[in-house]
């Protein structure tokens, strides 16, 4: 039931559930369909009718008995006429009134579709009549994104479409034999090992026959799993097929070692787990355990991440760009595949609810020991990960393209070394927090920021108490908020404490006689306008400040050395050097019309290497539409693993930034 306190709490926690205020004092708006399409596409979401939103302050209207009812009926009318909207799904309980003092609301709980439902659209045609939710807008589905959906809905998998033309010559031979070497050390002499190859295949998922259709031969999952990598990248197969396992170990080179198809191996699935497991699983520590007089080198944590792995492989989008990519790093692995989540991220977090894009790969890891049908595997990772005293595994979904990460951290929920930093940073103040005060702390410090919906996987706390916590660390000081609303995010404050006013990026302060502050200025205004004619300039870059290995300002030699006589504010003329560099880097194709894609691309790397930088940055320095190279370049780009986001955790946020890979 929606009460008058969920609105008002709503319109403080955006950040945690989407919420869509429409005043409705002109009649019933007909934006309420696209927001039902995108909602209902998306995670789902609440749309009240009767309140107005504002600057990022609500007002209660209400509607009138007679706007109320009116509206309730034009609603379930356009629900159940097809050709308003292509599917209700609303139960009675989803539409409530609630009671102001001298009016009413009206609220539309809309759920997430199921899987065979989508796409919700509208007008009876979903070819540009497909919506999602975006950041706070309702924003319409390309082509792709509509037939991945369809594709999606089918319940009989993805991956269990019969590839025509294609044999078992198709096939890796050499990997089909060890496909059935593991079955028979999981299974023993299971009955299928006596079967001929095609008949063997039929059991798995790999081999279909179609009878309606009249039609049998290779499926999807058959040759993804056993496949010759060119047969799988063929244009009827899976021509955007990728798989990419980066090992980055070493801080001082890009990758100390890497898995892709080079064109030594059959890049097929069987192999990429064969290779990639057995480095995964040494990256977890094996304590000795003996179990029955035998040593035992698995334990819960290994499970987990096989499970994770798997995971990946079987619900992955392989009709998606960015192909599937597992990143070990210190401490920390990354599993990332194409595609969305086929159920609510509510539900994946509950577990207990089993859906799959490639039900034919799920049965061929299921038979060698992986892989879930029971909805399980959610609550096999966290209770695996959870059995080492480490991070709950975070889960990630992005659009545009659609990817979906899980990363697992090893290191504790508190780590030794964050809590003495923090104890460093605020001294006695440690001592008066609360359990979750320090977790938020501790997570800002470990993973970079932390936001509502991360500590809810931290934390039992219900979101609004998480969210006046984090309001509260940040009045005293604590942490810092970006004010993104609902996808908000906090850091920690430079300064562990409430910020002088005189305060610098590297915590010291300035001197406190104003006349030599005023003195310092005004050299600092000085020593600009010799280094630039053009004032302005000082003032419209804002991108942070590449350093060179000791710390100077890069490109920076003609500058002394010894920079300790200038202001603080000084970091300003970094910043001054830094645009000149920058648009030199950007003159190929700023000064340009038509650019080859890849000088477009190259130039985007060198302005990104050793800094981020935002969409509207990268824009105005190569003087292109923001929108455009966000589409056509940079999300490309960070499907492709060449840049990284700022803020991988908010990928739609208006400032989001990007930089290359290794330097976030």
């Amino acid at each position: 039931m929606t009460t008058l306190n969920d609105i008002l709490a709503a319109a403080q926690i955006g950040e945690t559930t989407d919420w869509e205020f429409k005043s409705a004092r002109g009649g019933f708006p007909g934006s309420v369909w696209e927001t039902y399409s995108a909602m209902a596409n998306s995670e789902g979401g609440v749309v009240v009718l009767g309140v107005s939103e504002k600057d990022d302050a609500i007002r209660l209207d209400g509607l009138t008995a007679k706007k109320l009812a009116t509206y309730q009926k034009t609603l379930w009318d356009g629900l159940n006429n097809r050709g308003v909207v292509s599917a209700n799904t609303l139960d009675i309980a989803a539409v409530e009134v609630v009671a102001l003092e001298n009016s009413m609301l009206l609220t539309i709980r809309i759920p997430r579709a199921a899987r065979t439902q989508r796409p919700v659209y509208l007008r009876g045609n979903p070819l540009g009549n497909t919506y999602r939710r975006r950041h706070e807008g309702d924003y319409r589905c390309d082509d792709a994104e509509m037939r991945r959906m369809f594709a999606d809905a089918d319940p009989t998998g993805r991956d269990q479409r019969i590839l025509e033309g294609f044999t078992l010559d198709d096939l890796d031979a050499p990997s089909l034999a060890q496909y059935k070497n593991r079955l028979r050390a999981v299974r023993g002499d299971h009955a299928w090992l006596a079967l001929e190859d095609q008949d063997f295949l039929e059991r798995l998922g790999g081999w279909r026959r179609d009878r309606a259709a009249g039609q049998e031969g290779l499926t999807l999952a058959g040759l993804l799993m056993f496949g010759k990598e060119l047969a799988i990248r063929d244009q009827d197969a899976a021509p955007k097929y990728f798989v990419d396992y980066r090992e980055m170990l070493d801080p001082e080179t890009r990758w100390s070692d890497r898995i892709y198809p080079d064109g030594t191996w059959e890049a097929n699935l069987l192999q990429f787990y064969t290779r990639v497991w057995s480095r995964l699983a040494a990256a977890v520590p094996t304590p000795f355990r003996l179990e029955n007089g035998v040593r035992r080198d698995e334990t819960p944590a290994h499970v987990a991440l096989r499970e994770a792995l798997i995971n990946a492989l079987i619900h992955g989008d392989y009709a998606a760009p960015g192909g599937l990519v597992v990143e070990q790093r210190p401490h920390e692995i990354a599993i990332e595949n194409g595609g969305t989540l086929l159920i609510a991220l509510e539900q994946y977090q509950r577990g207990g609810v089993s859906e799959c894009r490639n039900v034919g790969l799920q049965q061929m890891f299921l038979m060698i020991g992986g892989g879930e049908h029971a909805g399980s595997g959610a609550d096999k990772i966290r209770s695996g990960w959870r059995s080492q005293h480490w991070r709950a595994p975070l889960l990630e979904t992005f659009q545009q393209p659609d990817r979906v990460r899980l990363t697992l951290r090893m290191v504790s929920l508190i780590p030794d070394d964050t809590l003495i930093s923090l104890r460093e940073r605020l001294g006695t103040q440690v001592g008066t927090l609360s359990s979750s005060e320090l977790q938020a702390l501790a997570t800002a410090d470990i993973e970079g920021a932390v936001s509502n919906a991360r500590l809810q996987q931290l934390l039992t706390d219900h979101p609004a108490d998480i969210t006046r916590m984090l309001t509260s660390l940040c009045e005293r000081g604590l942490l810092v908020s970006d004010n993104r609303r609902r996808w908000t995010t906090y850091e920690l404050s430079r300064r562990g404490g409430k910020p002088s006013l005189f305060d610098t990026e590297d915590g010291s302060q300035l001197s406190g006689d104003s006349g030599q502050l005023s003195k310092n200025l005004g050299q600092l205004a000085g020593d600009a306008t010799q280094l630039s004619g053009k004032s302005g300039e000082l003032a419209e870059d804002s991108v942070g400040k590449a350093r060179d290995s000791i710390g100077r300002p890069a490109d920076s030699s003609h500058l002394p050395a010894d920079s300790s006589h200038l202001p603080a504010d000084s970091s300003h003329l970094a910043e001054v050097v830094e645009t000149q560099e920058l648009r030199r880097l950007a003159e190929p194709v700023a000064c340009a019309g038509k650019v080859p894609v890849a000088v477009v691309r190259a130039t985007i790397l060198q302005l990104c290497a050793g800094r981020s930088l935002t969409a509207d940055r990268l824009g105005e320095l190569l003087n292109r539409n923001p929108a455009g190279l966000r589409n056509r370049y940079l999300s490309p780009m960070v499907g492709e693993g060449l840049l990284v986001l700022k803020y991988p955790a908010a990928t739609n946020r208006p400032d989001q930034a990007y930089t290359t890979v290794g330097e976030q």
